[in-house]
Formats: structure tokens, C-alpha cells, sequence
């Protein structure tokens, strides 16, 4: 009939105060040229799961079949996670950092001095750009706000709960897709060799 068993899409609760910003966002970026753009350095931080079989995959069974080892999913207790930071603009992509820690305004800042700074100067040289970062707690800490001002760095305003807008996270959506049919491959493949 068509119909396959998937994980929804997620779309972001926005109340009417968010929706207004957004919308306030949206008008105020709708006459930006391809140049402004284009000086743009969208960055953000992921979460990747690194434990096979715990994305959440679906599967079509029949009654009685809840224990067949084929309809089965593999699932860890405590799945191992890495958090990476990464940015991307049209003159190319900074290098991702792996975090080690929870981000707070420091462990931002470390990232900014050690991978946007450089970044920056690589794929922008002498010219202007501007960084565009989400609303997270560490993003707008005073301290990130001042490390930016000391910086000379612009700051592109964003809307919160906004993280449909931001091109690393489509970037992120491609990353997490791959990685699910790589762990899909790998848990079908160990499926395989336990039932011979």
C-alpha cells in the first residue's frame, strides 16, 4: 500500500511570542543578497549516538512474531554519545570539534578561540564575516558576549527555538540519517551470523 513505519519528523513547539520573533526575523532577513549570506558562518553543536541499534529504527511485524530475533532492535543500557562541534559558510566548512565535556560559557569560548578564529581566518582572510550561533545558555552567557565584542565578531540576532533555520542542521539530519543505516547495516549483519 505504500506505507512504511518511520521515526516522525521533529518539529519545534513554538509559543506566540516565539512565532513573532521568528516572524520579525524572517522579515527583517528577507531583502539579504546572496553576498550578505554568503558571510555567514552558521555553526552549532550535535549530539551523535556512537551505539549501534539505538536510533530507533521501526519494523513491521505480525502478531506472535515480538520475540523473533529477526523483529528484534539491540539496545545498550547506557549508549556511548559524542557531542561535535562544527561550522560551515559558502567559502567552506570550519573543522569539527569533538567535545569532551559539557558545554558551558568556558568550554564555548576554548572552541571559538581554537576553531572560529582559525576558521575564520582561512576560509574568510582579512574580510568581514558574521557568526551565527543559536540561543543556548553558553552561546548567551556575558562572557561569550564579551569574548565576541573583544573579538570584533559580529554576531548574526537569531530567533530561539530556531533550529530549523540554521543549515547545520540539515547537515546534522544527512550526518544522523548515515549513521543510522550504517548501525541498521551492522545490526542486520550480526542479525545474520546469529541465526546460522
Amino acid at each position: 500500500m505504500g506505507f512504511s513505519c518511520c521515526i516522525p519528523c521533529i518539529n519545534p513547539l513554538l509559543n506566540n511570542g516565539q512565532c513573532q520573533k521568528r516572524l520579525t526575523w524572517a522579515k527583517d532577513k528577507k531583502d539579504w543578497t546572496a553576498a550578505e549570506w554568503s558571510k555567514v558562518m552558521f555553526s552549532d553543536e550535535s549530539k551523535f549516538c556512537i551505539s549501534f541499534g539505538n536510533q530507533g529504527p521501526r519494523v513491521w511485524r505480525k502478531r506472535g512474531e515480538a520475540q523473533n530475533p529477526r523483529r528484534l532492535r539491540s539496545s545498550v543500557k547506557f549508549p556511548q554519545s559524542v557531542m561535535v562541534w562544527g561550522a560551515m559558510s559558502s567559502a567552506g566548512v570550519a573543522p569539527l570539534c569533538f567535545l569532551r565535556s559539557k558545554v558551558n560559557a568556558a568550554v564555548y569560548q576554548d572552541v571559538l578561540e581554537h576553531f572560529v578564529l582559525p576558521a575564520a581566518d582561512q576560509l574568510y582572510g582579512d574580510a568581514d564575516f558574521i557568526f551565527q550561533q543559536d540561543l543556548a545558555p553558553a552561546h548567551s552567557a556575558k562572557a561569550t558576549s564579551t569574548w565576541f565584542k573583544d573579538h570584533g565578531i559580529p554576531v548574526l540576532n537569531w530567533p530561539a527555538n530556531s533550529p530549523d533555520l540554521n543549515y547545520c542542521e540539515e547537515e546534522d539530519a544527512i550526518c544522523q540519517t548515515q549513521q543510522c543505516r550504517r548501525a541498521e547495516g551492522h545490526y542486520q549483519s550480526n542479525l545474520g551470523s546469529h541465526n546460522t
